[in-house]
């Protein structure tokens, strides 16, 4: 008998009226809401405009979409496209599968043009957004916990996943390794690990998002290892271990390689930013600069008359005091 475990939803979708309302798309819209909102204060806070990430997002976000939906399609073709498949399937993506390499991979890409777009340089733009991705990841794993689906090896700790019986798809019922919430406690310690490092070395050039990349994938091998559902295998591993050993490969050898070539941080993430925050005027003058010169213009009048009404003090009481002199010089004459 269990004592105590993680029930999972009897539903993965409300209907309101004809329109569905799922938890899986709920989870990854939420998701990309708050990496979003943190990686525009991570942006300002770097010297750039607020909105910038948002306006960028509008491409890599459908990007990242696309390419999450084409690597879960490619790597697990066979419902799709086997023996028995359905390729239209491959388009239900309210159903789950969204391979987060596919989705930062060609999410990437789509940020590399709304960047080119804004003159901004890309590595800026991710290490701005990286805990704001990991952060995102955590809350759109909720959506499996809707789906019942990607969990891992059975068991009875108390904080094992009940899974309901569904022989539909083959889905056994019973209490099973929660790896949903696993990945999602890991995503949450990467981004305070790229936040702590980021304050603390200042990276640049991209070496935050690599050190993101790096700890998600250190994390992901062995999450990745406890699943049963079904994946290839090359070597007796899994393919988004092997997938996850080289990203963390690839990301340390870039942090090294980066810090020296270009140690350091950008100065400029944003050309025109500064003078924006500042609230300069169309000539790019700050308006403080501004008002200090109004000002001081206003004062320059007002300084010379007064400099004037003491020159002309002065030359009174000289005159006063020649025409005392010369009276005591007569004086003495007559005496």
């Amino acid at each position: 008998m269990d004592l105590a475990f993680i029930p999972s939803p009897s539903v993965g979708v409300v209907h309101l009226g004809p329109i569905p309302l799922r938890g899986y798309a709920f989870c990854i819209i939420i998701g990309v809401f708050l990496g979003v909102w943190l990686g525009n204060k991570r942006w300002v806070q770097r010297g750039g405009r607020s909105g910038t990430v948002a306006d960028i997002a509008v491409w890599a976000v459908p990007f990242g979409l696309v390419g999450g939906r084409l690597y879960h399609v490619i790597t697990t073709y066979e419902p799709y496209f086997g023996k028995d498949g359905h390729p239209l399937d491959a388009f239900k993506v309210w159903e789950g599968g969204l391979g987060i390499w596919g989705a930062v991979a060609l999410g990437a890409v789509g940020a590399w043009i709304g960047c080119r777009r804004r003159g901004i340089p890309l590595p800026a733009y991710c290490d701005a957004l990286a805990p704001g991705l990991a952060i995102g990841q955590a809350v759109g794993r909720w959506g499996n916990w809707f789906n019942q689906e990607l969990y891992g090896r059975p068991t009875d700790v108390p904080w094992a996943l009940k899974i309901s019986d569904d022989p539909a798809i083959g889905r056994i019922g019973g209490t099973y390794h929660p790896t949903f919430l696993y990945e999602c406690l890991w995503c949450l310690g990467v981004a305070a690990l790229v936040i702590w490092a980021d304050k603390r070395f200042r990276l640049g050039h991209g070496r935050a998002f690599a050190l993101y990349v790096a700890a998600y994938c250190a994390g992901r091998a062995w999450i990745e290892e406890m699943r049963v559902d079904e994946a290839h295998h090359i070597l007796g591993l899994r393919l988004n271990v092997w997938t996850a050993l080289i990203g963390l490969v690839l990301a340390v050898v870039y942090i090294i390689i980066s810090a020296r070539r270009v140690p350091g941080r950008e100065e400029v993430v944003e050309p025109g930013a500064q003078e924006t925050l500042a609230g300069g005027d169309a000539d790019g003058e700050p308006e403080g600069a501004q008002a200090s010169a109004a000002g001081s213009a206003e004062a320059e009048p007002e300084a010379e008359a007064e400099k004037d009404a003491e020159s002309d003090a002065g030359g009174a009481k000289e005159k006063r005091a020649d025409g005392e002199t010369k009276t005591a010089g007569s004086g003495g004459k007559k005496t």
